[in-house]
């Protein structure tokens, strides 16, 4: 059941339900357990984030459903959970499951990135031959959605989580978010970036531009794909929306 957070501008922000807190409160008891000393950003405000020190050796940045409104409550697509380790303003560490689909992705700097399924030995997460769905976001109107159905793509809504990671599913092979906040893609929509990068997947704003790395930089667009013909397909919806 959704019980709206009060003060926020937007249904989609507001939208909160019990697996959110309880999800949240389960990761969170297991981390300041095992890393007592490090700082926390937390989507919810639950009792266990008042724990963590306001500064400490690293970052973490969890999102315990991210889509809750969309891809948790009304099934649009897969929702994701979220974990990444940031220090100095950088993800070194990224945690990202979609639990519907049964899949987890692991990455940590310059290590590489795993795929595992529920009960499974990760292995190395490789890009899916021959795919073509693409994760969009809701924020992505049904003209735009046409330009990749005449491509011969299959546009299919997606939490933030999913569409960073979107290569590495089976059955995709591109993920496309617009991010219409002032701020552009939130801390929390970066943590699957680390996991596309340490894949090998190619990572980008708008046009020829790098995705940033750095945590606070303004990037309003993410684009992820294996190869510069899916990446172009996905300027081409950018530039329909504008």
């Amino acid at each position: 059941t959704n019980r709206p957070k009060r003060g926020e501008r937007s249904a989609i922000k507001a939208a909160l339900t019990a697996a959110d807190t309880a999800s949240q409160e389960a990761l969170l008891v297991r981390l300041l357990e095992t890393f007592p000393d490090v700082a926390l950003e937390a989507e919810e405000d639950t009792p266990t984030v008042r724990r963590f020190r306001a500064r400490g050796s690293g970052l973490v940045v969890v999102d315990p459903i991210d889509g809750t409104l969309r891809s948790y409550l009304r099934g649009v697509g897969p929702y994701s959970v979220l974990i990444g380790l940031a220090v100095r303003r950088r993800f070194h560490g990224a945690l990202v499951a979609l639990p519907r689909e049964g899949l987890f992705f692991d990455a940590f700097l310059g290590g590489g990135a795993r795929i595992s399924r529920s009960g499974e030995t990760p292995k190395r997460a490789r890009p899916t031959r021959g795919a073509r769905k693409v994760f969009v976001s809701h924020t992505i109107p049904e003209s735009a959605c046409r330009v990749l159905r005449r491509r011969g793509y299959e546009p299919v809504y997606a939490s933030g989580g999913a569409i960073a990671v979107a290569p590495l599913v089976p059955g995709v092979c591109a993920g496309l978010r617009l991010a219409k906040g002032r701020r552009g893609i939130s801390r929390r929509g970066r943590v699957g970036v680390l996991v596309a990068r340490e894949a090998g997947l190619l990572v980008r704003g708008r046009g020829r531009a790098a995705f940033p790395d750095a945590l606070d930089a303004r990037a309003p667009v993410l684009r992820v794909g294996t190869n510069e013909r899916d990446l172009a397909v996905l300027d081409e919806v950018l530039a329909r929306i504008d």
